[in-house]
């Protein structure tokens, strides 16, 4: 499959966010926009609003580390979110979720944290168009990478040949090897990306 690069905005400097968007576009697949209530994550990003400011020609991926995910849903995509995921762990059932997000228009992905079991949430996948990984506890950016949810991936891939699945979490030029092999083809990386001296460079060294 076609490795995509999606910087994490998170890591960007947020007082020049389209700047940086425009900077990067023309080399980059898509952007990672991750959304933090303060409540299911101890940390607070931004909202709908911000994202409805920014403008790309390619995929805002709207990762929702948020309580109650199904109350903004909408906003999201009114904002301009192409892609929208969930965390299993903050909705009762999944499945209805995903179906919401895919009838407003948005691809409806669902995320796992680092200790939850994939086995309990397997047949919600079915719903998905694509998974993400979290291969750190999620919260805050340039945590270290937890290879041990590579296992989860592998699954994953055996299970859906052809879904996106995305990592999350830790990854540079060392781990995104290993989140590959094991059949990741959706690549988030933020202040590994952001820090680097040449970040086209870094982006195509992230989709190889």
């Amino acid at each position: 499959m076609q490795i995509k690069f999606f910087p994490s905005l998170l890591s960007a400097d947020f007082g020049a966010l389209q700047a940086e968007i425009n900077s990067v576009e023309d080399f980059v697949d898509g952007f990672h926009f991750d959304v933090m209530d303060g409540h299911f994550v101890p940390n607070l990003t931004v909202g709908a609003p911000v994202l409805k400011c920014l403008k790309t020609n390619k995929i805002f991926d709207a990762h929702l580390m948020i309580a109650n995910p199904e109350k903004y849903i909408e906003d999201f995509v009114k904002a301009g979110a192409h892609w929208i995921s969930i965390h299993a762990e903050t909705v009762k059932n999944p499945t209805e979720i995903l179906k919401k997000i895919k009838l407003l228009g948005a691809k409806a992905g669902l995320v796992l944290n680092p200790e939850t079991s994939l086995d309990d949430y397997l047949e919600d996948f079915k719903e998905a168009n694509f998974a993400l990984i979290m291969s750190v506890n999620p919260g805050f950016g340039g945590q270290g990478f937890m290879p041990e949810v590579l296992e989860k991936v592998r699954i994953l891939r055996k299970s859906f040949p052809e879904m996106d699945i995305q990592i999350d979490g830790g990854i540079n030029d060392k781990t995104v090897k290993q989140a590959i092999e094991a059949g990741c083809n959706v690549v988030v990386s933020g202040s590994y990306f952001w820090g680097s001296d040449d970040r086209e460079e870094t982006a195509n060294l992230l989709r190889t």
